[in-house]
Order: C-alpha cells, then structure tokens, then sequence
C-alpha cells in the first residue's frame, strides 16, 4: 500500500483508543488540506512525489505507529516541507554549490546555474526538465518544458519558437485584431525566444525542474524585439549606461491575498464569498503569520532555494493578505526576480490546494495589495548617485537624486497604465487605505506615492503607485526613463509635503480609471519617444482592448443593484 493510502487510512478511519472521535491534524496540515477531510488532490500536494527512495521508510513509520497522531504529523510536515530528496539531499539544499569541473568559483546567489552545473544535474538525473518562459504584456509567463537533455543539446544555443500571438492576445488567449505586430493577415508567423542564460536556475518547487527567462529576438536582425515587456526594460537599461554610467538598482515589494478555497474551487465560485486563510488583521501579527507558515515558510525557502534570496515575509493589513520582500538586486535581475516569485507562490499555492491572487484590489471591504517599488542609481564603481549636500526638504541628497525624483514624478500621469495596467488596479486608490491618492513626495510618509527613506548609501525613492497586478519589466522601465529624463532635462520636483496626503485638497490627483490613464498614455510624446511609435501604438491598443472589455462586461454590481430595484 502507498504512503497515500496509508495515510488516507489512517485520517478517516475511527480510532478506538480516540472513542471513535475524528483525528486532528497539526495546524500546518490542517491548513494545506483546508479542511478535515484529505481529498486526494490535496494529499498528493503534500505527499510530493519527490519522496523517492525514502518514501518506503516513511511509509513503514506511519503503517507501524497504532497510536498514529504524532508520527503521523511529524511525517506529513516533514513531506509537507519537501525537506526530503532523492540520494538524501534536501530540496531546499544548494545544488550550485557543487563545483564544476574546471570551474574556479561557486555562483554567488543559491539555487542559480550554469550551463556546465545544469549537465552535471542531469548527469546525476536531478535534473530533467527545463521550463523556458518570457512574459506576456500582461506579465503572466508563457513558453515550454524542455527535456532537460534536449535543452542542453539545442535550446541553449538555438532557443526555440512560440507563437506571436502571445505578445498580442487578452487575458483568455483570444487572439485580438487590430495589433501591427502580430494578426492574422501576417498569419501569426514566429517569435524567437533566446534564453538568457544569466537567469538559470532552479525551480525547487517543482520536481527535477530548471527554470530559464528569454529574450524574444528578431530571426533576421538578431536585435531585441522591442514589444517584448523585458526588452523595454533592457532598453532603458541601456540608456542608464549611456546618461551617466548609471546602473540601476531597485525592489519590489509584493503582496497576496491567500484563501483556503483551491483554484478550481475559487473558480466554480466565480471569485466571491472565498474563505481567507486569515481572520484577523494581520499586519506584523506573529500568530496569525504562523498559522499561514505552511505557505509562507516552503515559499520563503523555494524562492531561497531557486536564485530569489528572502529577506523576509510578514503579515499585511487585510484578512489572509501577506507581504513576502527578496534581496534588492539590479533592475533587470529584480524584475526577473518578481515574475519568478509569482510563478513559484501561483503553483505552490496550487500544489498545496489553496489559492492565492495578486490582483490589486480583491475585496471592497479589505485594503489592496502593492508592489512598492524602490529605486537607486549607482556608478560601474559601485559609487551611489544619489547621497550629497543638497537639501531637499529634510534630505541631505545629490542633484540627480533631485532630479531623479523631478523626472519620476512629472511623466508618472502618462506612465500611469504601466504602474496600473488593468480596471481593478484603480480600485485601489481609495483615501485612508494605505495607498496613493495624490501625487506627492514626501519624507518617510506612507500616505504619499513617492516616499523619500533611507540617507547616506541607503537613501532611496519608494514609489507606493503600483499595485501586485503590475508588470514588473513595463513598471521599472517607465520608472527609470522618468528618472533619466529628469535628470538630463534637471527637472526639478514640486514642493516636499508634510502631513497627511488624503486631507490635501490642491495636489494633483491620480488617474482615477483605466480609460483616463489610458487616454493620457496615448497622446503622451514622451510615452511615444521612450516607447518608438510602433510600441507605443502595441501598448495603446493593448490597454484600450483591456478597458473596452470592461466597459461591455455585466458586472455582479449591476446585477445586484438593478436587477430588481430598477
């Protein structure tokens, strides 16, 4: 008999020396299964099929414990945390830290790869399967799974072909007309996806599984293709280097809601009425963010394990919302690094069978969630731009650290569809909620969208616009275009403000709809010359076919005003 039904056994049979009383998982399993009864599904998430050779043993632990509870449960987190691996290896091990043959230093950050370590895995069949993605305009990862030989033997030097479609299609996969870039009159030919080896690594939270981002790559030019949300970025990192030797360095802070409900149930619900995994506000609050460590805790330590290291995780404002921050990076890494952080909480919430979201603002009653974005500039040398002696209001900073700031916040109207890509998003701006309502700089002051922390190396820009939904490529190069036109144009930032920001009446406000935001994004020059006119219209049309959508959709809102009142 399996470890499965072993364990299946045991939770639903009755327990005479129990009375014939239900069993009692621990906390962590009752959380992972979301209810007393183990569903199949749910139990092979926990029961991770990376259990291997010592499956056998942990089996004849549970078969052989009668009274069963504390063995039981100190199996099940063991297999819950995926601590165990083949050739007695934890999953959360560092598998880069092996060297290579010939290889004189170890990759620096845990969980990264080369291509001469990723053979090595594979020889040692710890590896077989490559995932190779790029992200869509809506930031969603799309692409294939390789074979990991077959990767080795053609995708690391040729990389493969997807579909055009990809970089102009709506959230559903539907593909919509109206795209230069990509239709049917063109056929819907090719995109080349180029795997940018710098971002190898692996995907411990899948089983025998690499992960590898590409850069899409015009077959007969060999340049990037400019559409691409990465590319974009990659532009304006050039850009950097070409202004003033700058390299960028930034974070993001993400936020999530978790719910006790699985995808599929969250679906058959339509979204609504779903069960936090929280019941109290839980902003830096311990207990509750123990009881959500059978979430947080294995993606703090897949992320760690997979090139994303973890600062920290901890409780936000709303019911199950929780803030999970990795180590600040360059900001092409960054953004890397935030879409690999979805993917891995998307799946491991999938394979735990919770559910989790990202959307900027889930509930009316609960506060949004944000992706605050920081940012800093620093010479080749490692020599920060930003400390000085002017004084900007109570900040002793550099003139481009002023002007920086100038640029960030002037084209930020403009730039509002890349900070707020979709309807939901501007449900979030709501006064007193711990986001944005006015365009503001202030010092180390949460009721303002651009806060000025930190001072000397530290001194930063946090701009608290963004919500979770962003794209992180689309967000960061709008970010530090701004931030250069500023600089080279020396614009100046309006006043500093001190106080509270939602009582302030003579601000300029932020876009309060995706159609205003959209509207100013089109006749925007500075958009078009960021962009080049060709992107610039991909996006154009991109944002508008998003709020369009909207604009024909019935929501449950009118329903349940009008349906019988009117």
């Amino acid at each position: 008999m399996s470890l499965e039904s072993k364990i299946s056994l045991l939770v639903y049979q009755d327990d005479a020396d129990r009375h014939k009383k239900k069993f009692r998982m621990s906390t962590s399993v009752r959380r992972a299964c979301t209810s007393t009864l183990w569903r199949a599904t749910k139990l092979r998430a926990i029961c991770s099929s990376t259990v291997t050779q010592e499956s056998a043993s942990a089996a004849a632990k549970v078969n052989n414990a009668r009274a069963g509870d504390r063995t039981l449960i100190q199996e099940c987190r063991a297999i819950s945390s995926n601590s165990w691996w083949p050739h007695g290896r934890s999953a959360f091990s560092t598998f880069t830290e092996m060297k290579d043959a010939g290889e004189k230093d170890r990759v620096k950050v845990k969980g990264m790869l080369t291509v001469d370590k990723l053979k090595q895995l594979v020889g040692l069949d710890e590896i077989d399967t490559v995932v190779v993605g790029v992200t869509d305009c809506y930031g969603r990862l799309v692409g294939k799974r390789f074979t990991a030989d077959f990767f080795l033997e053609s995708g690391v030097d040729d990389g493969t072909h997807a579909c055009s479609y990809l970089l102009a299609t709506d959230i559903d996969m539907e593909p919509v007309p109206g795209y230069k870039f990509a239709n049917w009159e063109s056929g819907y030919g090719d995109i080349h996806l180029v795997p940018d080896l710098r971002t190898l690594r692996i995907a411990s939270w899948l089983e025998k599984t690499a992960f590898v981002l590409c850069d899409v790559v015009d077959d007969e030019t060999h340049a990037l293709a400019p559409h691409a949300p990465r590319s974009i970025l990659k532009k304006q990192v050039e850009e950097a280097e070409k202004e003033g030797s700058y390299v960028c360095k930034a974070a993001s802070e993400l936020e999530y809601f978790l719910y006790q409900q699985n995808f599929e149930e969250a679906k058959e619900k339509n979204y609504s009425a779903l069960k936090p995994v929280g019941w109290h506000r839980e902003d830096y609050h311990i207990l509750q963010g123990t009881r959500e460590e059978f979430f947080n805790g294995p993606a703090r330590r897949h992320l760690d394990a997979s090139g994303v290291p973890v600062e920290n995780s901890k409780g936000e404002f709303g019911l199950g919302q929780h803030e999970l921050n990795v180590k600040y990076a360059e900001v092409l890494e960054m953004a890397d690094r935030h879409v690999v952080y979805k993917q891995c909480l998307k799946e491991l919430a999938d394979q735990l069978g919770v559910s989790v979201t990202f959307m900027a603002k889930p509930h009316v009653d609960q506060p949004g969630s944000s992706s605050h974005l920081h940012m800093s500039l620093q010479r080749k040398d490692g020599t920060p731009v930003f400390p000085g002696d002017y004084k900007l209001g109570a900040t002793s900073c550099s003139d481009e650290f002023r002007w920086f700031l100038g640029g960030w916040m002037k084209h930020t109207p403009e730039l509002m569809v890349f900070y707020a890509p979709n309807v939901n998003s501007y449900k979030r701006f709501v006064s007193g909620s711990w986001a944005p309502t006015q365009l503001v700089w202030s010092r180390d002051n949460r009721t303002a969208p651009f806060r000025i922390i930190g001072s000397g190396k530290s001194l930063r820009i946090e701009c608290r616009l963004p919500g979770a939904d962003c794209n992180p490529y689309l967000a960061f190069a709008a970010a530090l275009a701004s931030g250069l036109d500023g600089i080279r144009n020396r614009t100046e930032p309006p006043e500093h403000f001190q106080g509270d920001v939602y009582k302030a009446t003579d601000q300029l406000r932020v876009p309060q709809s995706l159609g205003e935001a959209v509207e100013l994004f089109e006749k925007s020059e500075f958009a078009k010359t960021m962009l080049g006119e060709d992107v610039h219209h991909h996006y154009t049309h991109f944002f508008k076919t998003e709020h369009q959508g909207y604009l024909q959709a019935v929501t449950d809102w009118e329903r349940n005003r009008y349906f019988e009142q009117i």
